[in-house]
């Protein structure tokens, strides 16, 4: 396609819509991951979450069609996102434990990222790679220009956390809506749902978001129940020293 075709252009716009609209899921990961760390580490771990990003749909731009192939591959991802979403919704640490876990926090942040990247960066560089007909160099122009996206995106969501704590449960439905999307998408079981089980493309993904939410605040609750009385005795201690 030359730059006169309009199929060049249109094939642009959609694929900065992918970009948008799956490239925010990315964003999603790398600010709930960072929240809990230093304002300074957290622009380490956005960068290497962007790094982790576009690596993983260069790597996989070249091996997409044939990954879609594999039955129950997205099952297995989808599992892991909602592990992720479960474990993104626990309490943050008292601070000393926070400082002394520092560098253990930043590691696992990025490791998150990266897990949560290989994960959901298919469904973008396919969704790329289809809009982009053979042409290498729109695949190219979708890999680039989702970089600004994903860093002004996580940005974004990681001031709104701050501010409105609801923001950290909404991001990990969302990771459980895209692992229930998955699910029924996989080719093992894609055909069957189409045949017999249609309601399930609407159904699986609000179940399961909902499931992350229930386990993730279920969890949450009972650690910091068990965290409370050591923290009351840490104030105490302060107190009386």
């Amino acid at each position: 396609m030359s730059f006169e075709d309009p199929q060049f252009w249109i094939a642009v716009l959609q694929i900065i819509a992918i970009d948008i609209v799956l490239g925010g899921d990315n964003a999603v990961v790398i600010a709930l991951a960072c929240r809990r760390l230093p304002e300074k580490q957290r622009s380490i771990v956005i960068f290497w979450g962007v790094f982790g990003a576009i690596a993983m749909r260069v790597i996989l731009i070249f091996f997409a069609l044939s990954l879609l192939a594999i039955p129950y591959l997205k099952i297995v991802g989808a599992i892991l996102l909602v592990w992720i979403g479960v474990k993104l919704l626990q309490p943050e640490p008292a601070d000393n434990a926070h400082e002394i876990n520092a560098s253990t926090g930043l590691i696992g942040a990025i490791k998150t990222i990266i897990v949560a990247d290989a994960v959901m960066s298919l469904d973008n560089v396919i969704a790329i790679a289809g809009a982009a007909k053979d042409s290498i160099g729109l695949v190219i122009f979708g890999l680039v220009i989702s970089v600004p996206i994903i860093v002004w995106g996580s940005k974004l969501v990681m001031k709104l956390m701050d501010r409105y704590p609801v923001v950290i449960v909404i991001g990990a439905g969302l990771l459980g809506w895209i692992a229930g999307d998955m699910v029924v998408t996989d080719v093992a079981i894609s055909e069957w749902v189409s045949a017999s089980a249609a309601y399930l493309n609407w159904l699986s993904p609000i179940c399961i978001a909902l499931l992350v939410v229930i386990i993730g605040k279920h969890l949450a609750a009972r650690t910091q129940a068990k965290l409370s009385p050591i923290v009351d005795l840490a104030d105490e201690t302060d107190r009386l020293r």
